[in-house]
């Protein structure tokens, strides 16, 4: 599943948006595979998911 079907499940389901570094933290956080993306500039995270989604975020993520 690609982080925009994600984006968009989320979108059609909870009629609000969410970035893509937050479907990346829920991964980690699940421990799946991330690749660190090209332009970070420091070691840790910027934005970490806020935890009112991380929950919808992990159960589409979990579905699929």
């Amino acid at each position: 599943m690609t982080y925009k079907e994600i984006q968009l499940i989320y979108r059609d389901k909870y009629n609000s948006s969410i970035k893509t570094c937050w479907i990346a933290d829920v991964k980690r956080k699940m421990g799946l595979p991330v690749r660190i993306a090209y332009n970070r500039k420091y070691d840790t995270p910027k934005y970490l998911c806020p935890e009112d989604k991380f929950e919808k975020i992990r159960d589409i993520i979990k579905q699929n």
